[in-house]
């Protein structure tokens, strides 16, 4: 059996909720674009901000199931983070 295998160099974008004061604002437009690169570039970028404000970021990129989603949540992103670090 082949242990799941994640492709960090896939395209993706790192997007922002708007904020006040460091609560996610769920009315208006949705998330904006911060950075767009690599799955790994993305990863990069979202563990160098303060992690008081990372429950803000999310990634979306393409799925590689079963363990990239289209939209990955900020705990998703520091388990990959982790995963790629042991890699």
């Amino acid at each position: 059996m082949t242990e799941p295998h994640v492709k960090f160099d896939v395209p993706a974008i790192l997007r922002k909720w708007p904020s006040l004061n460091n609560s996610r604002r769920d009315g208006g437009t949705g998330p904006y674009m911060v950075t767009e690169g690599t799955l790994g570039a993305c990863i990069r970028e979202f563990m160098a901000k303060p992690e008081a404000t990372r429950h803000l970021y999310e990634i979306h990129t393409a799925p590689q199931p079963p363990l990239i989603t289209e939209v990955l949540s900020a705990a998703h992103v520091i388990e990959l983070a982790r995963l790629r670090d042991f890699l």
